[in-house]
């Protein structure tokens, strides 16, 4: 059975967030609102917590994991960010955007695209991953919490708890974030790929869709 913790939806408890923190800095899996919907962080070194990702979403070697990072600076240490790659993201940061850049060394390779070698990367505008953020002082590996015959994200901390309390390890209920997942931006190619129109609106980014929901 999983941890609960209720937020409070403005300012969340600072004791709570440190006790996340530790669960994730332990191998641990949790579930936490970001200002899309509810996504699920494990440790970016954690091997094991990350195949305990892959299950609970089923995804093979071909999935796209996302770093979520404090800020452009963090983007830079795990992605090859280039000129043209810059300005995009920092139209996009912070905000409920996914970018799909080329991984530098220090990405582990388990998070990279297997053929590809990319890794998604994300700045949040939301004060519970921010918060987490802080106190790892380090990104979170995150993956949308859509579970396997779902069409939807789930979007509420008490229909997480209820479905997957044997799976987790925390959930962290920051209150309703909605079913919309993030806009996903390919930035490894050129010109950027539309791969998934969200909750990002495109015009903030200057790009028409151009792909197909994933």
């Amino acid at each position: 059975m999983s941890l609960y913790f209720e937020l409070h939806p403005v300012s969340p408890q600072l004791r709570l967030i440190r006790r996340a923190a530790e669960v994730i800095r332990s191998g641990g899996v949790i579930a936490y609102p970001t200002d899309s919907c509810y996504a699920l962080g494990c440790h970016i070194g954690d091997k094991d917590a990350l195949e305990r990702v892959r299950r609970i979403r089923q995804a093979d070697r071909h999935h796209h994991f996302t770093l979520m990072c404090r800020d452009l600076a963090e983007i830079g240490r795990f992605a090859r960010v280039d000129t043209w790659q810059f300005r995009l993201l920092k139209a996009g940061t912070p905000g409920p955007y996914t970018f799909l850049m080329p991984a530098t060394r220090e990405t582990p390779r388990r998070l990279q695209h297997d053929k590809r070698r990319t890794i998604g990367v994300r700045v949040p505008d939301h004060v519970v991953p921010r918060m987490l953020l802080t106190e790892l002082d380090e990104p979170i590996m995150t993956s949308t919490l859509l579970l396997p015959g779902d069409e939807l994200p789930l979007g509420s901390g008490r229909e997480i708890q209820e479905r997957l309390s044997n799976e987790l390890d925390l959930v962290l209920d920051g209150g309703h974030c909605g079913p919309e997942p993030t806009t996903v931006v390919d930035l490894a190619v050129q010109p950027p790929a539309v791969l998934r129109a969200g909750k990002g609106d495109l015009k903030r980014l200057g790009l028409a869709a151009s792909g197909s929901k994933l």
